[in-house]
């Protein structure tokens, strides 16, 4: 997951897109106060838990509840990744099991049983766009 929240950071200085570009609209909702900073992002299947992006936004110390983003991309596939960076490392931290210490969501995270797979969290987005509603999957505060 390091990778993949590092190429976040990358993807958020990705280039304007052009005219043919479709709107992609993420609705995160359960976002939580924990201060840090929010790194959302798009990536194509080449991109995908790789250093790069096609688009990205980073959110400092995020208000709770729910936060819109859209981006203008190509049709195509794509995948959406989300972390709440709380120590602001770029990074996405583990505790000793492994599992994620930090809020994070990716599209059908509900259905992962380990590793992101690109063909299990990946979307498709149509000429006319697409909006998505993830869920912040936050680990219990210690």
């Amino acid at each position: 997951m390091k990778p993949l929240m590092t190429s976040l950071l990358i993807a958020l200085t990705a280039l304007p897109l052009s005219a043919h570009a479709a709107p992609v609209t993420l609705n995160l909702t359960n976002v939580e106060a924990r201060g840090g900073q929010l790194l959302v992002g798009l990536q194509t299947g080449d991109q995908f838990l790789k250093n790069g992006g096609i688009a990205g936004e980073i959110v400092e110390a995020p208000e709770p509840g729910t936060l819109t983003f859209t981006f203008d991309v190509p049709e195509g596939r794509y995948s959406a990744s989300v972390l709440h960076d709380e120590n602001k490392d770029g990074t996405m931290s583990v505790g000793a099991n492994g599992m994620p210490a930090e809020g994070w969501t990716m599209h059908n995270a509900d259905k992962l049983m380990g590793p992101p797979t690109f063909d299990l969290v990946g979307f498709d987005v149509p000429p006319t766009g697409l909006t998505l509603t993830m869920d912040m999957i936050y680990p219990e505060a210690e």
